[in-house]
């Protein structure tokens, strides 16, 4: 078996564009993080996002390599349990972040995904953007936050988030970029990604509706405006990961799953070619 570290990081393989595409465990669930590397594998995808869960195999990085190698996805970002859903997942915020950038460390992932901390976690939230970059200092990976969106009850916007949903004004070195997320804020994607320059580290690749339901969906399925936004990646030079993060939830069966995880790689990979490339391509 090869180390993970004598696999390959984030290099394309032949053909294949120049900007990583990943394939997130929340795109297989209900299955299992094993699935994830096995579709992965399958569907050609470039390395894999993990998020980590109750399940045990997320949480536990020797697992995790021997998926990596045996599969030959290398795992290119580490989601942190910072979901109100994971609650429970590693303990105390400080240490979730903390366990997740060991855990990436560990693993060769460059880059942890966190969310923004909410309101109520006194003690994290009030120095949260100064604690994930001595984290991510300490342990040498990248801690990209995630743009998350208001929440609203009867109407009116519930302040969840401390300081806030959106990280654009906030002064976080890096962050990640979900179109979903976007969506339900009311926000276009394209413009806020060129907003962000070279502080877009990450990118969640999905869609959505402004309709306050985080859907999901498929790329090209929603009113975000995905392949504008990833041809401005690929032609400005974006070095990070594009990780799909799309709901099959409703998927009938195994093929029906992989058919729209195959559907949104391609998309990824026809969008992130370079105007240069394509233009290459087309004169032969």
């Amino acid at each position: 078996m090869e180390s993970q570290a004598d696999m390959p990081t984030s290099l394309p393989q032949p053909g294949r564009a120049a900007i990583p595409v990943a394939l997130s465990s929340a795109s297989v669930y209900p299955l299992s993080v094993h699935d994830t590397f096995a579709v992965a594998h399958d569907l050609g995808y470039d390395g894999v996002e993990i998020m980590v869960t109750n399940s045990q195999v997320s949480q536990d990085p020797g697992s995790l390599r021997e998926l990596s190698e045996q599969y030959r996805q290398p795992i290119l970002a580490i989601h942190a349990p910072t979901l109100l859903l994971t609650q429970q997942v590693w303990g105390a915020a400080w240490t979730k972040i903390e366990l997740s950038a060991a855990m990436a460390a560990e693993v060769g992932a460059a880059t942890v995904v966190a969310h923004p901390p909410f309101r109520w976690q006194t003690g994290y939230a009030e120095n949260f953007a100064e604690g994930v970059k001595n984290i991510a200092e300490q342990y040498g990976v990248t801690i990209a936050v995630e743009n998350m969106y208001p929440w609203r009850v009867r109407g009116r916007e519930a302040k969840a988030y401390l300081p806030h949903w959106n990280p654009i004004p906030e002064p976080y070195e890096n962050v990640t970029w979900d179109f979903s997320h976007a969506a339900i804020a009311g926000m276009d994607s394209f413009e806020q990604i060129r907003k962000l320059g070279d502080r877009l580290r990450h990118v969640h690749l999905t869609d959505g509706t402004p309709n306050g339901k985080d859907e999901h969906l498929l790329p090209g399925d929603g009113t975000q405006r995905c392949a504008e936004a990833l041809s401005y990646l690929a032609d400005g030079g974006f070095d990070g990961v594009v990780a799909v993060e799309v709901s099959t939830r409703k998927a009938r069966g195994a093929g029906e799953r992989e058919e729209q995880l195959k559907q949104t790689l391609e998309f990824a990979r026809e969008h992130l070619r370079p105007k240069a490339v394509l233009a290459g391509h087309n004169a032969s």
